[in-house]
């Protein structure tokens, strides 16, 4: 993400410059292939900055009216979603918060505080929690809006094993983390975290966001997330790994569940692997086979053996191509 969010700027202002661009000529200017080059430019698009594209021979991409290196074309919405679309990568790209500060000050001053707070709206938890990433969520564009805006927005609410609900909240900020989007929010109970994926409805009210003193929206979520990992955490699964299988078993459940120990005279690895209970970690392991031996506790290694089973009956005759005994 932050090569994408440098490139990004680095396109537009390359139009600015030369007033039309083609997809060619970008590739050629930021060494990317083609293919990247146009799908930058259809992302300046689809964020809503004044990018078009003029098809045939003498076309190319422009921005509407003109180059304008100073900027002053980009309304204070453009403004704000480049800043969306580049600046939740800044806090871990020093070139492209370089990038981004140049950019903010060739802005006309009406429009850099909104730009600025958009480029602070959101960010980048790199970690894994070992999920695969959802389609982006139908809401995260209304969210965004409030958040950068500063306005409360009533929020409908379908919570994990709960009734759906409708509260005013206060966005604060919005984090993703291995493409799943969280809305951090202040709420009569307090900052509170919200997975966007399950927000049915946001409705605007026009009343200010009434933000905490001090509010920092990384340690927000560093909090939030660490309470995550703690309910996460409630079962501890000892085991022995082969040590080619160690850093497979930490990218499928993350490196924050899985504690690496000292290897053994066979060359096995001790593991201590972290989940809400024994039987789900089992679970989740027990694709490694015999690469990952559970020492304990009992019911982990009782819920592997009765799957062993049920597998092994299910799969009887498999390996000779007949069909399950039944």
């Amino acid at each position: 993400m932050p090569v994408r969010a440098d490139r990004l700027i680095a396109t537009l202002l390359l139009m600015q410059a030369r007033g039309r661009v083609t997809a060619a000529q970008v590739a050629s200017e930021l060494e990317v292939s083609v293919r990247t080059a146009r799908r930058d430019l259809e992302a300046l698009s689809s964020a809503g900055v004044p990018v078009y594209s003029a098809p045939g021979r003498g076309g190319g991409w422009s921005l509407v009216g003109g180059a304008r290196t100073d900027l002053t074309g980009l309304t204070a919405g453009e403004a704000r979603a480049l800043f969306l679309a580049a600046g939740s990568a800044a806090a871990a790209a020093p070139d492209v918060q370089a990038a981004l500060r140049k950019l903010l000050g060739a802005l006309p001053a009406p429009l850099r505080d909104s730009a600025a707070a958009a480029g602070q709206a959101t960010v980048v938890d790199a970690a894994s929690w070992g999920r695969t990433a959802p389609p982006e969520p139908e809401h995260l564009p209304a969210l965004q809006r409030a958040v950068v805006e500063g306005t409360q927005v009533e929020l409908g609410y379908r919570g994990r094993d709960k009734p759906p609900s409708s509260r005013t909240v206060s966005p604060l900020g919005l984090v993703t983390k291995a493409g799943v989007w969280y809305l951090v929010a202040g709420t009569d109970d307090g900052v509170r975290t919200f997975r966007v994926g399950r927000v049915s409805a946001v409705t605007g009210t026009g009343q200010p966001v009434r933000r905490p003193e001090g509010f920092d929206l990384r340690a927000a979520w560093e909090a939030s997330a660490g309470e995550v990992e703690r309910r996460r955490a409630g079962a501890r699964v000892r085991a022995l790994a082969e040590a080619d299988a160690v850093p497979v078993l930490r990218g499928w459940l993350g490196p924050n569940r899985v504690t690496v120990g000292a290897t053994g005279p066979d060359g096995r690895v001790a593991v201590e692997l972290t989940g809400p209970s024994a039987r789900v970690v089992a679970a989740e392991v027990a694709g490694f086979g015999d690469r990952l031996e559970v020492l304990e506790p009992a019911e982990a290694r009782e819920h592997l053996a009765g799957l062993a089973a049920e597998l092994a009956s299910l799969y009887d005759g498999a390996a000779g191509g007949g069909p399950p005994a039944r």
